[in-house]
């Protein structure tokens, strides 16, 4: 049999000396376990920062409408108030107890109607198509399905190709009509420019009567107004017919 003979403390190397091997082995599984943690918490910290992250870009802007007054009103996204000290967040909707923050104004109104007179009844043969879709969009479905009716059994967009029809407007006055809301009464200066078969050039000047009954159906992305055209109407007040030589056009003038 071999005896073995256990060796002195004093036979060890020296950092063997200063320490048992038990206790250099846990000084070593505590660092790793330090290292563990700090690892789980910085994983967790930037997890926590990714989904605020994606929270806060996932929020509607906010869009505050400031009236001739001077008072901001929220139409659109969430706001922080500050109540007593404490940070309450406020949210805009139609059911809020302002109503009246996300109704148009009448300014908003006017510019609506002078919109779509000038985009319904401004246009040339190279760009009639555009300027009869973007009247259009702006009109309510019935009204639009009727007005897409008519002018397909008239035939508008062939006969202003055939007889190089260009028509032009100026607007002298939007009057909201009393009485009765979100109708209005315009006064406009109106003329065509229209080449015969024979290439004779005649010109046709007048003074128009629009009336124009917008409704409000909520503001959208698309409509930041909430306006459409839900009725439309001309009559003719004055008008002459011009096929002289001299072809001047009367709304160019200053």
């Amino acid at each position: 049999m071999f005896f073995l003979k256990r060796k002195q403390r004093s036979d060890l190397p020296e950092k063997a000396q200063m320490a048992k091997y038990y206790e250099m082995d846990g000084a070593l599984r505590a660092y790793a376990n330090r290292m563990a943690v700090l690892g789980l918490a910085s994983g967790a910290v930037a997890a926590i920062s990714l989904g605020l992250f994606a929270y806060v870009r996932l929020q509607p802007p906010v869009v505050i409408r400031v009236d001739q007054a001077g008072e901001a009103n929220v139409v659109g996204g969430d706001t922080v108030r500050v109540n007593k000290g404490l940070l309450l967040a406020g949210t805009a909707s139609a059911g809020s107890s302002e109503p009246a923050a996300s109704a148009p104004t009448d300014v908003e109104g006017r510019a609506v109607v002078r919109k779509f007179l000038q985009t319904y009844l401004t246009y040339t043969p190279a760009n009639v198509e555009r300027q009869f879709a973007d009247a259009l969009n702006m009109m309510t479905l019935n009204f639009r399905t009727l007005t897409m009716n008519k002018l397909r059994e008239d035939d508008t967009l062939g006969r202003i190709k055939t007889d190089s029809i260009t028509s032009s407007i100026r607007i002298r006055s939007i009057e909201p009509v009393a009485g009765q809301p979100w109708v209005y009464q315009v006064f406009a200066a109106k003329e065509i420019h229209r080449i015969t078969s024979q290439r004779i050039e005649q010109t046709e000047k007048m003074v128009c009567r629009y009336q124009v009954r917008l409704v409000f159906t909520g503001r959208t992305q698309f409509q930041p107004t909430g306006l459409l055209v839900g009725e439309f109407w001309e009559q003719q007040m004055v008008g002459e017919r011009n096929i002289d030589l001299d072809q001047r056009s009367t709304l160019l003038d200053r």
